[in-house]
């Protein structure tokens, strides 16, 4: 049995408010110690008007995009991006997407003791993610979304 997904399906908008303890943490999460990212006088040194969000804690957030909407049996292959304008506390980020492909595949099952094969589709999705200032990211997801099927004959 097929998802009733569809190509150009629009995945419904996600609002994120950007707060500092999001910009914050996500950066710590991230391992990432620059100042700009905690570090509001630092930031202003530099040129920032204020600390921003890092590019890991944006493809955090477009990958928590995707598993929300697909669901908790979701994986996510490949998630590719690329920021544009800063995102900044106190914004909004508005995260859209739209599945542009549908392609199914065969995956052996990850228990290695088992030789279960599953059909699973996988959705590729096209994200967009804007502020008050501008577009934030754009990029590609790729999702397989696993049905389990009856094991087959001879595999």
């Amino acid at each position: 049995m097929t998802p009733p997904y569809r190509v150009g399906d629009e995945l419904p908008p996600l609002e994120i408010p950007v707060t500092r303890t999001l910009i914050v943490a996500g950066a710590i999460a991230s391992r990432d110690y620059q100042d700009v990212h905690h570090d509001a006088a630092s930031a202003r040194e530099k040129g920032s008007p204020d600390i921003f969000m890092n590019i890991l804690t944006t493809n955090g957030l477009v990958g928590r995009y995707i598993t929300d909407h697909f669901g908790p049996t979701a994986v996510l292959r490949k998630v590719a991006i690329r920021l544009g304008a800063p995102n900044y506390p106190g914004d909004v980020l508005w995260l859209t997407g739209r599945i542009t492909e549908l392609r199914t595949a065969d995956t052996s099952s990850a228990d290695a003791s088992s030789d279960e094969v599953v059909d699973a589709v996988e959705a590729v999705v096209q994200v967009t993610g804007g502020n008050g200032i501008g577009r934030h990211v754009t990029g590609t997801v790729a999702v397989t979304l696993p049905e389990p099927s009856a094991k087959r004959a001879g595999a």
